[in-house]
């Protein structure tokens, strides 16, 4: 996807030229205000401004001989509230989005996306009944059943308790892997990015700051998100074991094998490891008398200090970058450099 914006909303300038994959889940982020939503309805056609371009899939949505109009753009909008029909049930909402999309275009059946998102037991509730997940789950499956070529999530968590986000990303996950369908998914909160997202756009003050693959994004040393207190490494890994005697899972991962305590929900085969930049120390060599389960070999790529007290390493661990936030003073003791050979002891791993 290609965008190029540059125009002003009152006393605000959105200033946009990149180009986005059109595969995965691309997460635009950023502090409340800077242009995220903004973004979002100019791609979805709800906004136009003159001097755009606006390309996808090989289909030129804005230009300066044209602008398709939403209904023709082969997009579904999912927004902070669900905006489900409350005088209809469930499955009064859902015929409704099944009834507008032509049949020569239709990808997904109406059971196919209720299956995905686990809503079968909810068909004959009222939608006004609802509990605040279920009303997203249901507007999610009735963004599905329009079949669009891409799906614009406007932070559709926000409104959320802790335990319903964490049920609805698992479904946004489920639905997008199975269906390959793209997103672009504008959020403030990093816990949803890390999980969520492929690639990351970085935003602020209606411009772009940072863009690029996840992993990347959250741990270059220009970025704002590596030297934040929570600043965090993702990984991505999968099961491997478990030991019920130590109630230990055992995971194959991108930087070696990860223990993590507890047995892990074996439906999730894939999944994504967070390492907070705090949790990790460094070692010079290998401590074997020690509790920390989860220790390895890395190299010291870069190093950038936090004020006078604290400093962000960047390491890499078998080709995949980490951070560190440890003490100026323990990286003077230590006497760190670029290059160097060290220890990455991971003190807790949390799973995505």
């Amino acid at each position: 996807m290609k965008l190029n914006f540059n125009f002003m909303q009152g006393d605000f300038n959105l200033q946009v030229n990149l180009e986005l994959p059109e595969n995965g889940v691309t997460a635009i982020f950023g502090p409340s205000g800077c242009g995220k939503t903004s973004l979002l309805r100019v791609i979805a056609g709800l906004d136009t401004y003159p001097n755009s371009e606006l390309k996808f899939a090989d289909q030129d949505w804005q230009s300066e001989e044209q602008c398709i109009p939403t209904f023709q753009r082969s997009i579904a909008y999912v927004f902070q509230e669900a905006s489900l029909f409350s005088h209809l049930n469930v499955q009064g909402n859902l015929d409704y989005a099944a009834k507008r999309v032509p049949a020569d275009i239709k990808k997904v059946s109406q059971e196919q996306v209720v299956e995905l998102l686990g809503i079968k037991h909810l068909l004959n509730h009222r939608a006004e009944i609802l509990s605040g997940g279920e009303r997203q789950r249901v507007a999610i499956a009735r963004a599905l059943i329009s079949s669009p070529q891409l799906m614009l999530m406007d932070e559709p968590l926000s409104a959320l308790d802790k335990q319903s986000k964490h049920e609805v990303l698992h479904y946004i996950l489920r639905c997008q892997k199975e269906m390959g369908l793209p997103i672009i998914y504008v959020s403030h909160a990093l816990e949803e990015v890390s999980q969520l997202a492929d690639y990351l756009v970085l935003m602020n003050n209606g411009k772009v700051t940072l863009h690029g693959q996840l992993q990347r994004m959250l741990t270059t040393l220009e970025s704002p998100l590596a030297v934040a207190t929570d600043a965090e490494s993702v990984v991505n890994a999968e099961i491997e074991s478990y030991d019920a005697r130590f109630d230990l899972t055992s995971l194959n991962s991108q930087i070696g094998r990860v223990l993590v305590v507890g047995k892990v929900n074996s439906s999730l085969r894939k999944i994504r490891l967070r390492f907070a930049a705090r949790d990790i120390s460094l070692t010079l060599h290998v401590q074997k008398d020690t509790s920390i389960l989860n220790i390895f070999p890395a190299t010291i790529e870069k190093i950038k200090p936090i004020g006078d007290a604290l400093m962000i390493v960047r390491l890499q661990v078998n080709g995949v970058p980490i951070l560190a936030r440890i003490t100026t003073k323990s990286a003077e003791a230590l006497n760190l450099s670029f290059g160097q050979h060290v220890y990455a002891q991971v003190k807790s791993v949390a799973l995505l």
